[in-house]
């Protein structure tokens, strides 16, 4: 950008000035007939409250809601999420476009979209303000559609859309931002579950890969606050269209994964999950502390066809979980798996040589036996060509731990310290 435009969008954003006198009547008309223009255009009507005026566009599509998310499900996604949660109904999908991705007190959303199930279907529902001065309008309308619906879903709507609109709530000093009852955020679940097959968790790459849609001349998101300051600047209005379609396929995709994301957290068994889906849905139950199920799961995924370093991953998590629920014959089996295959990653080698040595110590009462592991261990590590190169570093750390293990079980076996190799 060149230095005399540095400030271009900030003055873009400047509201716009109000005229000392009363306008006159041919003012008045000429100002009536652009805002019909712009509303025809883009297929919006003229709203009004007390703080002003802003555009709404809404739109029904045929998207049902078709589950009913059961209580211990919707903890994993929310662990602190109020028990109306599950009422589907109750829910409101919220997206923004907004001036900057950057977030902070000088981004404004422009364009909220809103979504929600009703009559058999997906309402949507936008607000856009024509400039900066019907902010204050386009808040209070969210606040209210807010207590309507008190569940907030959105899509890394917890890091970026709902602090940026409390801080415009904030800012206003007049309207307070209505307390969600609940907030569930689904880019986490949605990362667990499909990043490692394809690649991103963007959602439009989601509702390619999984929900099978395709994005027909879709706007780029990254052009879309200079699409919102071109039009601050000379009132055209053709190029925002895109941006009202994209706005709309995100709340439209984020509700289709939210039903999507549910249904396999519900039941996989229903779902027919791949092996990556299967192996996403065990991680949660597991970061979630729900042992027996993500045992259960964990255990199907070793024969869903997992790519070797997953299946390697699915193994070693198990071998974890049966450990702490004292099923140390799994648990043993598994890291017996794991110490005899070659494999790239000098950590996972250490660990399953380490849990060996703990068990041939404490539960076999074979010092000797941990012993004899370790000095393996610590042979592979001197020999691996994955440790760093300087010798330093966590390379030196890792192998003073070894060393200080091996030096505790020679003495235990009473094993001469000159015996080691």
């Amino acid at each position: 950008m060149k230095p005399r435009d540095k400030f271009a969008g900030v003055k873009a954003l400047r509201p716009t000035a109000r005229p000392s006198a009363l306008p006159t009547d041919a003012n008045e008309t000429r100002s009536r007939e652009s805002s019909d223009t712009l509303a025809i255009l883009l297929g919006a009507t003229l709203q009004r409250n007390h703080y002003g005026e802003h555009f709404s566009i809404r739109r029904w599509y045929s998207e049902p809601c078709e589950f009913l998310p059961h209580p211990d499900v919707l903890r994993l996604i929310a662990p602190d999420s109020h028990g109306n949660a599950t009422d589907p109904r109750r829910w409101l999908f919220l997206d923004t476009e907004t001036t900057g991705l950057s977030g902070g007190s000088g981004t404004y959303a422009f364009l909220i979209g809103l979504a929600w199930w009703d009559a058999g279907g997906l309402e949507v529902e936008q607000f856009f303000m024509r400039d900066h001065s019907e902010e204050h309008s386009v808040l209070l309308a969210l606040r209210e559609r807010m207590a309507e619906r008190p569940i907030l879903v959105t899509y890394n709507g917890k890091s970026f859309d709902w602090p940026l609109l409390e801080t415009r709530f904030r800012m206003t000093r007049s309207i307070s931002a209505f307390v969600p009852l609940a907030h569930l955020d689904l880019l986490h679940p949605a990362r667990q579950l499909w990043r490692l097959r394809v690649g991103n968790a963007r959602l439009a790459t989601l509702e390619r890969h999984v929900l099978g849609w395709a994005r027909e001349g879709d706007v780029v998101s990254d052009l879309i606050p200079q699409i919102y300051f071109d039009f601050l600047r000379t009132g055209s209005a053709e190029p925002l269209r895109p941006v009202l379609r994209h706005n709309q396929m995100d709340l439209r995709g984020l509700a289709a994964i939210s039903r999507k994301v549910f249904s396999l957290l519900a039941s996989p068994e229903n779902e027919d999950p791949d092996a990556f889906e299967l192996y996403g849905v065990s991680r949660i139950f597991s970061r979630r502390g729900e042992r027996a199920r993500a045992r259960e799961l964990f255990g199907r995924t070793l024969h869903a066809g997992l790519p070797e370093e997953l299946h390697r991953s699915a193994r070693r998590q198990l071998a974890r979980l049966a450990k702490r629920d004292r099923d140390y014959d799994l648990a043993l089996s598994l890291w017996e798996e794991l110490s005899r295959e070659k494999r790239s990653d000098l950590a996972e080698s250490i660990e399953a040589a380490v849990e060996l040595a703990i068990h041939y110590e404490h539960r076999a009462r074979d010092p000797e036996r941990a012993a004899s592991i370790m000095r393996d261990a610590l042979a592979g590590l001197t020999a691996s060509p994955n440790k760093d190169r300087t010798g330093g570093g966590p390379y030196r750390g890792l192998r003073s731990r070894l060393e200080h293990r091996l030096e505790r079980l020679d003495r235990k076996s009473a094993r001469p310290l000159s015996s080691r190799g």
